[in-house]
């Protein structure tokens, strides 16, 4: 992430709040966060080192509302180089009885909001002069369930599936103007509320590996997609599941 600056939607806690760590371990030169809800201060560290922050709460689910938070963010920073698109909902429902208003908030944050917000940094992006032919990176978090049954969380993983769908069409349109476009889909984390849950032994039992993933194994590639590092792949999904499924 060197001397690039990376806005982070959803980084304000959990794994956005990592991601947003590790682009300052990775030498960004300014990190920003749009969070949907939680005001909680992240930025802390990468202040204590000098860098450029920004940091504002936004309505994912309404275009105008993305809008008007990149626009903040972008008069904080001065450009954005790096968009990771991290903000999601994860209720779970019986399979068969989802609401409508239950899809409809999972539609509104999980595919509309990552869709608004790709489309306000691709204006953005679109004005910056190239390096090695890239003008921006956009990396959107999906999820194994998009491609593994997921009948505990039906529209959790229909959404995730969308978002992986919606990557490779974006990507695919905007990869004339030097914007790359990439997904990561992890398994399941072995976070400190998996381990409050009870959950990190179903983990264990369900990867070759014997174990749920470090957050920061799945980080790492998230933060590979969406630096200097990459400068050709487009419309991936990278999946990072240590064999929960194969690709």
């Amino acid at each position: 992430m060197k001397d690039l600056n990376i806005v982070i939607v959803g980084g304000a806690m959990g794994f956005g709040a990592l991601i947003a760590e590790m682009a300052v371990e990775a030498g960004a030169r300014g990190v920003g966060i749009i969070d949907i809800a939680d005001a909680t201060d992240a930025l802390a560290p990468a202040r204590a080192r000098g860098l450029k922050t920004a940091q504002t709460l936004c309505d994912i689910r309404t275009a105008p509302a993305c809008q008007a938070a990149f626009d903040r963010i972008v008069a904080e920073l001065g450009r954005v180089d790096t968009l990771v698109n991290c903000a999601a909902i994860y209720p779970r429902k019986p399979t068969l009885g989802v609401t409508d208003e239950e899809w409809d908030a999972s539609n509104a944050i999980n595919i509309k909001g990552t869709y608004h917000m790709m489309v306000a940094a691709i204006a953005h992006m679109r004005t910056l002069d190239p390096v090695a032919h890239v003008r921006g990176r956009i990396v959107n978090i999906t999820s194994v369930d998009a491609f593994k049954a997921h009948p505990k969380n039906i529209h959790y993983a229909a959404t995730k599936a969308a978002v992986v769908s919606l990557t490779k069409s974006v990507a695919d349109y905007v990869a004339p103007d030097g914007i790359l476009v990439n997904s990561v889909a992890p398994a399941g984390m072995a976070t400190e509320k998996a381990r409050q849950s009870g959950f990190l032994d179903e983990l264990a039992k369900a990867s070759p590996l014997g174990r749920g993933a470090l957050p920061r194994e799945i980080a790492e590639w998230v933060i590979m997609a969406g630096s200097p590092k990459n400068t050709y792949m487009t419309g991936e999904n990278i999946i990072v599941s240590g064999g929960y499924i194969y690709a």
